[in-house]
């Protein structure tokens, strides 16, 4: 590692303040103290308050940035060189990064799935007509109203520990959560069951976490290169180019998985309506080196099977 980093000169970690961000950042420490012997003086963890912190009264749709909202702050530390490097959920992460930075690292992913939560019911299939479920994400609120249109969808926003608190609050019957998310914070056991892909397909990147740097600093990039995770990283190729060519936001309800199977990799797709009333899914299997090309020639289907207008709710 570069001798220009230590107590003196620590690393600074840009990060958003939720407890499940700086999960994140801390995990993102430990990394690098194990890889280059650091001690805790060697890093600063910097906490940055985002847009998308601060505005829970509206969802992220209705507020306009698309996934900006969690990154375009703490981006701006980085350009500024408040920062060194920033953690990010990579499914926050826009697919076109500002100029000057790049994602320089991913650390390995987790548990892809969505967790079903509820104080009352065990399954999204044991939810009585009419229940009330809580959820943020676009996606999640297609998905169980193309499964079960007789549910009823509030705004459920905020982070892990404000949602569990507005179920016990009875604001709605159930939620959705990353078990990810619940892993990192250590409260797993919240979850009432875990949602095979199969069944939901998570948004693109969930369970990664990206780091972010610029791209004239090498020291950095130096730093970082232990941590990195290459079959991460041609999942996520495949992943977000899949978004880029639907030009996906938080306004559009898509799913997709890249997975990983010998030297082969397996991309499944979908797109659906926000009121779940339609949907159109697809599938491509093919070598590790043409991730990119899959996840775009799948975005590019979907998106003319779809046609114009098809995210806009009717």
């Amino acid at each position: 590692m570069s001798a220009a980093y230590g107590p003196d000169r620590p690393i600074r970690i840009g990060t958003r303040a939720s407890p499940l961000a700086l999960a994140q950042a801390y995990e993102t420490r430990d990394r690098l103290k194990k890889a280059h012997g650091l001690d805790d003086a060697s890093i600063e963890i910097v906490k940055i308050i985002t847009t998308g912190d601060q505005r829970l009264e509206k969802s992220l749709g209705e507020i306009g940035g698309g996934k900006g909202l969690f990154t375009k702050e703490v981006e701006a530390a980085l350009i500024d060189g408040s920062i060194d490097l920033a953690v990010h959920s990579m499914k926050d992460m826009p697919t076109v990064l500002p100029d000057g930075l790049e994602i320089t690292a991913l650390l390995p992913r987790e548990d892809v799935r969505d967790a079903f939560v509820s104080p009352r019911y065990g399954s999204i299939a044991a939810l009585p007509e009419g229940a009330v479920v809580g959820t943020a994400s676009l996606r999640r609120q297609a998905q169980l109203l193309n499964k079960r249109p007789d549910l009823k969808i509030v705004l459920f926003r905020g982070n892990v520990q404000t949602r569990l608190r507005k179920l016990e609050e009875g604001v709605a019957d159930a939620t959705f959560l990353a078990i990810s998310g619940l892993r990192r914070l250590g409260m797993q056991d919240v979850a009432s069951s875990v949602i095979e892909v199969d069944e939901m397909l998570p948004a693109v990147s969930q369970g990664a976490i990206g780091i972010e740097s610029r791209t004239d600093d090498d020291d950095i990039r130096t730093v970082l290169a232990p941590l990195n995770c290459p079959k991460c990283h041609v999942r996520l190729a495949a992943e977000r180019a899949f978004l880029a060519a639907l030009d996906g936001s938080c306004k559009t309800p898509i799913g997709g998985l890249a997975e990983i199977d010998g030297d082969r990799l397996i991309l499944r797709g979908e797109v659906l309506r926000p009121d779940g009333s339609e949907r159109h899914a697809t599938r491509r299997a093919g070598p590790l080196a043409d991730a990119v090309a899959m996840g775009k020639d799948a975005g590019e289907e979907l998106k003319a099977l779809a046609g114009p207008g098809f995210f806009v709710e009717h």
